[in-house]
């Protein structure tokens, strides 16, 4: 890896998940499952391979993340105050990161396969990004970041404890002079904003299965549809392409 073992993880999970409402006035986005596993754990789990620590930074509905991590070695970062963006949840950080580069990972993104090619041969001296070809003008020329990247250190210590942009601090001036590695992403990636996309990312994980939570009872008929923990689809019902939250609340996941 070429960085002396001493990476450590943050993941960001504060956003307030606005277009993906109604589901997120029940939890927050990075708490919402896909197949069955919150998209919080997924990244997590996703960044344990490769980091000594990981650290999750928190802000819409804070509590029930401190909750879904209590007991976990995760390191909780408090922004219930006010969001600080992507570089400022590292400047909060500064001394739990106390001079190390990070290994960045949006928990929102769906991600079909591990960051290896990301972290393989980083010589930690220039930002490098996940980032997948797209037609016509994307966030680099013609590529899309995809939710997970490697800082340098000096980069990361360079971030202010107050609300701050990665793009505009970091990402955006190592492009233009030249200094940005881009990775190509060989998985399938989803931005599960909308209802739509996290139905999409619900499939692709589930090999085009209806998702079924836990303790979720289903009477009626589903196609393509996901029903978190605890929902009720009752006789008669028919769901196509939805997501179905409790007994009432049902989200068109449809394009």
């Amino acid at each position: 890896m070429g960085i002396d073992g001493d990476l450590c993880a943050v993941v960001l999970a504060a956003g307030t998940g606005t277009r993906l409402r109604p589901l997120t006035l029940h939890r927050p986005k990075a708490l919402c499952p896909v197949d069955n596993v919150p998209l919080l754990d997924r990244a997590i789990s996703s960044v344990r391979p490769y980091a000594i620590d990981v650290a999750v930074n928190v802000h819409y509905l804070a509590d029930q993340v401190r909750e879904h991590l209590a007991g976990s070695d995760v390191r909780v970062s408090d922004e219930t105050e006010r969001l600080l963006e992507s570089g400022g949840a590292l400047g909060h950080l500064r001394e739990w990161i106390a001079g190390r580069p990070v290994l960045l990972r949006n928990s929102d993104a769906f991600l079909t396969s591990d960051l290896a090619e990301l972290v393989d041969r980083w010589d930690g001296q220039r930002p490098r990004l996940l980032a997948r070809h797209r037609e016509g003008p994307s966030d680099f020329g013609d590529m899309q970041y995809v939710g997970a990247c490697l800082l340098p250190a000096r980069d990361v210590a360079a971030m202010p404890d107050a609300p701050a942009s990665l793009h505009d601090l970091v990402w955006r001036p190592a492009w233009e002079a030249g200094d940005l590695e881009l990775v190509s992403l060989r998985g399938e990636f989803v931005d599960c904003g909308t209802p739509a996309d996290y139905l999409r990312a619900n499939m692709i994980a589930s090999g085009g299965r209806n998702v079924v939570g836990e303790g979720a009872v289903v009477e009626g008929h589903l196609e393509s549809s996901v029903v978190w923990p605890g929902g009720y689809v009752g006789p008669g019902e028919r769901l196509s392409q939805c997501i179905r939250v409790g007994r009432d609340l049902t989200v068109s996941g449809g394009a």
